[in-house]
């Protein structure tokens, strides 16, 4: 197992950051760094003896975190900022509609499951979830619920 980033390489964060119960001062589940937050790795190590932890220090927040390694990019890569969150409850704007038989109403509410970012083209799909069944579905076809 060998690290993918070097003690103080600036690394941004690809999925927001909520507390698991290791962050004291904050209830569980509260979101502690949001995704696109550039941060600073002063330190690495191991979960469980197979996970690299990087404790990242996100200057502009104001906080140390642990992060996995899949949560973090270079902070020099590309990154399209996203409006919508894994697990977040959406709206389509359009309906849904194969072999001309409309299969999600417009204004239906669906769960994100998957941001999909293309960072070559700057776009962002998402996987969503509508009524038993998973679409990809563009940012622009979709409204955050209330």
């Amino acid at each position: 197992m060998q690290p993918a980033f070097e003690y103080g390489t600036e690394v941004r964060l690809t999925r927001n950051v909520r507390n698991d119960g290791t962050y004291p001062g904050t209830a569980v589940g509260e979101l502690l760094i949001k995704r696109g937050a550039v941060g600073c790795i002063y330190d690495v190590g191991s979960y469980l003896q197979d996970q690299i932890i990087y404790r990242v220090h996100f200057l502009d927040e104001a906080k140390t975190v642990g992060c996995r390694e899949e949560e973090l990019i270079l902070a020099s890569d590309p990154w399209v900022p996203n409006k919508y969150d894994f697990n977040q409850k959406v709206i389509t704007l359009v309906p849904i509609v194969i072999d001309g038989e409309t299969v999600v109403e417009e204004n239906r509410q669906g769960l994100v499951m998957k941001v999909l970012r293309d960072c070559e083209k700057g776009i962002v799909n998402y996987h969503v979830y509508f009524a038993n069944r998973m679409f990809q579905m563009p940012e622009a076809a979709l409204q955050a619920a209330e």
